[in-house]
Order: C-alpha cells, then sequence, then structure tokens
C-alpha cells in the first residue's frame, strides 16, 4: 500500500473520529454527518485510484444500487420508521462483513500462486497467522448473528410479525447448543480451516441470531437493535485486521464501542441489565409488546375543557412520545406551547431516554418543528419539577411514565426511572385508545383522579386544543 494512501486513510480515520464527536450536540450534529460521510466515500473511492481492481462494473453496479437505496430510504422513511431502517441497514453492514470474511477465507485456503521464471523450482509459503483466521471466524459468526438478529428485529417494529417474546420449550437447550457448535467450528476453523466449516459456522451464526432477538419483545427491541449495531461494529473491525486496512479497522472500532455504551445507557434508562433484556422472557421477565385495550372507566374531557386546564396555568410540562411522532404533530404542538409561552406560562418538554422508538427520537422529531433546544429537558433534570407543575400534557407517551416502574415488582417494566408527571398538580393523556403501551402492560395513572384523557389522533386532538386556547 502505497504512503500516500495510508495517510489518505488515516486522515478519514480522524475524519470518523471528529463526526462522531460532531454527532454530540445539535449544533455541530449536520456538519459531524457531513464529515463522517464525506470520509467515507474517499475511503470507497481510493481503491479505484492504486488498485488493479478486476469486475470493476460489478463493484460501479453495486455501489449504484446501494446509493440508490440509501436516497430513496433517507428521502421517504419516515421519523417513526427509522428505528426499523437502522435495525435493517445495520444486519446488512453485519451480512456484508460476514460475506467478506467467507470470501477470504476461500482466499487463504486457495492462493494466488504468483509466476515462477522459467526452469526455475518455486516454493511458496502461505501459511495464514492464526489470529488472522481467529478473526476471520469471529466476522463470519457474529456477522451472521448482527444479520439474522437484526432482520428479526426489523420485522418486530415493523409488525411483521408479533412484537411479543417468541419462545417455545427446550430454547435455552437449542441455543446452548448452537453457541457451543459456534465455538467448536471456531477452533476448527483456525486449526484445520475449510470452506465447508466456515459455511457451517455461518449457518449457525444465522441460528444464534434468530433465537437471541425472538424472545424480546416490546420495549426493549430498540435496545437489541443497539446491541446489534455493536455486534456489526465489531465484525467490521475484525474484518478491516483481517484485510489490514486501519479505515475498516477504527470505524468499526468506533461503531462497536460507541453501540456498545449506548446499549449500557439504554439498559440503564430501562433499569435493567442487557442479560435480563436479551434473556427475561425465559422466566417472565421481558416486556411483553402489544397487550390489550382496558374497559376500565376514566374521566375524558373535550378540547375546550383541557384548553382551560392550560389556560389557567403556570408552569407546564409536555412529555412526548411515540404517538406524537406516529401523528407528525410536532408542529401543532410546538405552536401550542408557543401560544402558552406568550401568555406567560412556564413550558418545558420532559425526554425520557428511552421515548420513542430509539434514543434521540424525540429530540430530532421535536428539532424538526424548530423547537428550542432549550426547552427540551432531560428526565434527572427536570423530574423535581413536577411537584411544582399545574399541567403535566402526555402526548402519545405511555411507558416512560407509569407508576407500575416504581410500585409493581414483578412488573416487566419495574425498576425503569420515569418521568414523575404523577407528582403534578393535573395529568392530561392525549390518547388514540386505551391499548397499553409498548411494553404491554396497563398504566394505573390513567385512572387517577387527578388524570383527564383527551382521546383521538395526536395531530386532530393537538389542533382543536389550539383553537379552544387561542379563544379564551
Amino acid at each position: 500500500m502505497p504512503t500516500w494512501v495510508q495517510l489518505v486513510y488515516l486522515a478519514c480515520a480522524v475524519c470518523f473520529i471528529l463526526a462522531l464527536k460532531g454527532l454530540s450536540g445539535p449544533k455541530t450534529a449536520r456538519a459531524g454527518n457531513l464529515l463522517g460521510a464525506g470520509a467515507a466515500v474517499v475511503a470507497v473511492v481510493v481503491p479505484f485510484i492504486y488498485l488493479d481492481l478486476e469486475h470493476v462494473g460489478l463493484i460501479v453496479a453495486a455501489i449504484a444500487v446501494g446509493t440508490v437505496i440509501g436516497v430513496i430510504g433517507a428521502q421517504r422513511v419516515q421519523m417513526t420508521q427509522m428505528p426499523q431502517m437502522v435495525a435493517l441497514f445495520n444486519g446488512v453492514g453485519g451480512g456484508a462483513a460476514a460475506l467478506v470474511a467467507l470470501l477470504e477465507l476461500h482466499e487463504f485456503l486457495n492462493p494466488s500462486l504468483p509466476e515462477c521464471p522459467p526452469n526455475v523450482s518455486c516454493q511458496f509459503d502461505f501459511d495464514v497467522p492464526w489470529f488472522t483466521l481467529a478473526a476471520t471466524a469471529f466476522t463470519i459468526f457474529v456477522g451472521s448473528v448482527s444479520f439474522a438478529g437484526s432482520v428479526v428485529t426489523f420485522a418486530k417494529l415493523q409488525e411483521l410479525m408479533t412484537s411479543r417474546p417468541v419462545v417455545f420449550p427446550g430454547l435455552p437447550v437449542v441455543f446452548g447448543l448452537a453457541g457451543i457448535a459456534a465455538v467448536v467450528l471456531g477452533v476448527l476453523t483456525v486449526t484445520d480451516p475449510s470452506m465447508f466449516i466456515g459455511v457451517d459456522l455461518a449457518v449457525v451464526g444465522l441460528v444464534v441470531g434468530l433465537l437471541l432477538v425472538l424472545p424480546v419483545g416490546g420495549a426493549d427491541v430498540p435496545i437489541v437493535i443497539s446491541l446489534l449495531n455493536a455486534f456489526t461494529g465489531l465484525t467490521v473491525a475484525a474484518s478491516g485486521y483481517v484485510l489490514s486496512n486501519v479505515v475498516l479497522l477504527v470505524a468499526g472500532t468506533l461503531v462497536g464501542a460507541s453501540g456498545t455504551y449506548l446499549t449500557m445507557l439504554m439498559a440503564k434508562a430501562m433499569g435493567r441489565s442487557v442479560s435480563n433484556i436479551l434473556f427475561g422472557a425465559l422466566k417472565g421477565g421481558s416486556t411483553l409488546g402489544a397487550g390489550e385495550a382496558s374497559d376500565r372507566p376514566v374521566r375524558s374531557a373535550g378540547p375546550e375543557d383541557v384548553a382551560i386546564l392550560l389556560g389557567y396555568a403556570d408552569r407546564v410540562i409536555i412529555v412526548p412520545g411515540y404517538g406524537l411522532a406516529v401523528a407528525q404533530a410536532q408542529h401543532t404542538l410546538r405552536e401550542l406551547v408557543d401560544v402558552l409561552s406568550s401568555r406567560g406560562a412556564q413550558v418545558d418538554y420532559a425526554i425520557h431516554p428511552v421515548a420513542g422508538r430509539m434514543p434521540g427520537h424525540m429530540n430530532v422529531l421535536l428539532a424538526e418543528a424548530q423547537v428550542p433546544y432549550e426547552q427540551l429537558i432531560e428526565m434527572d433534570e427536570i423530574n423535581g419539577e413536577f411537584k411544582n407543575t399545574d399541567v403535566v400534557l402526555v402526548v402519545g407517551a405511555n411507558d416512560v411514565v407509569n407508576p407500575a416502574a416504581k410500585t409493581t415488582p414483578g412488573a416487566p417494566i419495574y425498576g425503569m426511572p420515569i418521568l414523575n408527571a404523577d407528582e403534578a398538580k393535573q395529568i392530561v393523556f392525549m390518547k388514540r385508545s386505551m391499548r397499553p403501551g409498548f411494553a404491554g402492560i396497563e398504566n394505573e395513572l390513567l385512572f387517577d383522579p387527578k388524570t383527564t384523557l383527551l382521546f383521538g389522533d395526536a395531530k386532530d386532538s393537538l389542533g382543536k386544543l389550539l383553537n379552544a386556547v387561542k379563544a379564551l
């Protein structure tokens, strides 16, 4: 590899690090995203310049197809569907890494021999270091796990299959046997490599990926997406070692490290361990997914009654959730907040770490509506404010304010830190129906005497509520 290529790759790696740093804040996120994307484009173009590539037409065609799919996805996928798109793209990355590792294994077993001068006896040593073979086996297995698991998470979030945990008798035994088979095949890949063993290892990885994600239900699925994202990053880093490519090594390490850290933060926000999230369903500890609507009586009201509550409130806190994203009602909500603020009310948005379907979901959604970032207050900062709040307006959220997390041992979300909406003087829930949240359990706060429900589509209800507040 020429020195100038190494320097370009080093610069790309530095740009990836700076891009990740830029994504940590709203003011620098766009620039960071563009910097990372630009570095990726440069890293892809460089091999066309310094290598004598074969099958250039197929490579360019594959890049073109991927570019078209990426552009269409970016333009057409709604914010509410972003988690499943992330899961699908992440799975494709893991699968690609596994396929590249299989091709490298084939190259190790069938090396291209250099030309030998006429009338000269040549001997070539093609012994592959054991660590390179170990990295290859790791990439094949973990990449396959990431691909299969990501496909299942996509299907769950896209409602192509049930979001409830899928378990069957003997699942732990089958999972354990698959894990043992993976270890045995991984060792054989190092000690006695063959394509048959490599393909078997990939198949076992697909099985482990399916068994890993099927028992995960409801609100736990986004956390598994983050974990699988870390898996894909590790496979890319390992493939970077196998291919002696510093850009893949650095980029994969960054994705693996950030994905692991994000998974730990999300698990902490849920008040549970990663092992409980993955295997909790085997002992009844996973969130349930879709549940039945309750028929218990509640106190409901129309937009005019809720407008009176808001109109005379000095302190209001908004709790946004997935229902707000589904209805695309963020612009109407911001207009309502602007009207209340112009009349002297102090209004903030309470952001739970796992509100919506992915970290930062609500932040991005509200930023799209030009909500000042200063009004978005994280859970730890705002929880002490609820007891001094006149009205809490919960828009499309449920689990993040469910008191069962504090009061009901044995509940799937028990131990999860929540927004203390129950401490406010009045609570208004905007809901389409009495169906439970993504965790699949009933919210007792809906039946609290302080709670009023405003039923209907969030965008339609907020529009009526806005008109009613303006009319006061």
